[in-house]
């Protein structure tokens, strides 16, 4: 195969959910002198994108996004040992990623993190059933410029308003901006606890995450 099936195959992989065929692919691509960079930019990132455009018109569901996600991350683990020493994926942004405490949610978080990992930031995922400080400790900790909390119960909405209160007692509220999301949060919501933004699934998580690093969408 040319460098360009390759690269193509390695995206389809990922629309097509298909983790083994992902490594292959990426263990190919590396056999056969590929950059590394290149196949994770223009095949991973790319296929998972499409995954992401997919599931936002409704062609795709929530298990089509979950075995792309596990697609892509297969393919990475791969390739991204192999990145030469002065070579690094871009890196838009550091954050710090969780569920609140008292939720024990995790699907949502995880697909978050998978596509934010895809489009450039790098993710630490603190778990679930976190409380604030928790998040604000990540935060300090990873040097992050984001954090998003999920709540996917009305009953721990307030953790995530805990969250902004934490990070202005620690003086760290001018460096990281906050994202919510879950099935109970609104805009509303999240101007109501002075948060910086709200996203209501994991392909607008990214394009929040974009425009509050200043990053055109």
């Amino acid at each position: 195969m040319s460098k360009e099936e390759i690269i193509t195959r390695l995206a389809q992989s990922v629309i097509d959910g298909e983790p083994e065929d992902a490594v292959e692919l990426a263990k190919q691509a590396l056999d056969e002198g590929l950059d590394p960079l290149v196949c994770i930019n223009q095949g991973l990132t790319a296929g998972i994108n499409r995954v992401g455009e997919l599931f936002a018109s409704g062609e795709y569901f929530l298990p089509d996004l979950i075995i792309g996600g596990e697609a892509m991350k297969a393919a990475l683990a791969v390739l991204e040992p192999a990145l030469a020493g002065d070579q690094e994926r871009q890196i838009l942004g550091r954050v710090v990623l969780g569920t609140v405490r008292g939720d024990l949610h995790e699907i949502g978080k995880t697909l978050v993190g998978t596509m934010l990992t895809a489009n450039g930031f790098l993710v630490t995922d603190i778990g679930i059933d976190k409380p604030a400080a928790d998040f604000v400790s990540a935060a300090r900790e990873a040097n992050a410029t984001l954090i998003g909390a999920s709540a996917l119960l009305t009953t721990t909405m307030p953790e995530q308003q805990k969250i902004v209160e934490e990070l202005k007692e620690a003086g760290l509220r001018d460096q990281v901006r906050v994202m919510i999301g879950g099935a109970p949060i609104t805009q509303g919501w999240a101007d109501k606890i002075g948060a910086d933004g709200y996203a209501e699934d994991a392909i607008s998580a990214v394009a929040l995450a974009k425009q509050l690093v200043g990053v055109p969408v």
